[in-house]
């Protein structure tokens, strides 16, 4: 169960440019009762290699700022591990609702882009390189305190603030995960919060249909990814509030 479950999350997670976390983390909770904690944990077990793998196809099919990525993921590893100590001592609950209350606010602004003619155009003014680092800052912080909020802040900042196509932002969001989780997942495993036996065969099954999903994003618009993405947040938002 756990191997076809990993399948499915890798195949979603490739598409949106996640790696499958968004998904797993409420799924595990319904599931498997895991408390947010665990929950989190456990999905870095899965999310470190489909973001590597996922990041490397969507690298064959776009112009990926490889400097932009290496300065944003520097600071984001170091800001992903002090956050991800920082989430392990907040109250499970309260960090399960921060969690749903993260992706409805981002499901709002997505929905925002889709609506405006500015979604498919170039920002008027761009931010200079020298944000990169900030960006990192951010990204890895929201990596470490929800696990996957990295990669959902920096998609749409890569797209409205520096002036990166929808795929161009999706691969370099999960070149930026890679390092992060790497110093998240090592917080939350001396945390105790990692449950090994159901990471690594989502892991597997992550690893064997991320690039199916990768080969399905560059088929659809940027407009049809940017609905899916709100959908899919929207979606998680409620299972993560259904929880006790």
């Amino acid at each position: 169960m756990n191997l076809t479950l990993g399948v499915g999350l890798g195949l979603g997670g490739g598409m949106l440019g996640i790696g499958g976390g968004l998904i797993a983390i409420p799924v595990l909770g319904l599931l498997y009762g895991m408390n947010q904690h665990l929950a989190q944990g456990t999905t870095l077990v899965m999310i470190t290699p489909n973001v590597l793998i996922g990041f490397l196809r969507y690298r064959q099919r776009n112009d990926i700022d490889t400097r932009a990525v290496l300065t944003m993921g520097l600071t984001a590893t170091v800001s992903s591990y002090i956050a991800a100590r920082f989430a392990a001592s907040l109250n499970a609950h309260s960090l399960q609702h921060a969690f749903a209350l993260f992706l409805v606010l981002l499901a709002s602004y997505f929905a925002w882009l889709s609506r405006s003619d500015r979604h498919d155009r170039r920002p008027a003014v761009m931010l200079p390189a020298g944000f990169h680092p900030l960006l990192g800052v951010v990204s890895g912080a929201m990596s470490g305190i929800f696990t996957v909020g990295g990669g959902l802040v920096v998609v749409p900042a890569l797209v409205t603030l520096f002036g990166f196509t929808q795929t161009q932002a999706q691969g370099m969001a999960l070149a930026l995960v890679v390092p992060g989780a790497l110093a998240a997942l090592l917080s939350y495993t001396q945390a105790g919060n990692v449950d090994w036996g159901v990471g690594i065969p989502l892991a597997i099954g992550g690893v064997l249909s991320v690039s199916w999903g990768v080969a399905l994003a560059h088929k659809l618009s940027a407009a049809r990814l940017r609905l899916a993405f709100c959908a899919v947040l929207v979606g998680s938002a409620v299972m993560m509030l259904a929880l006790k």
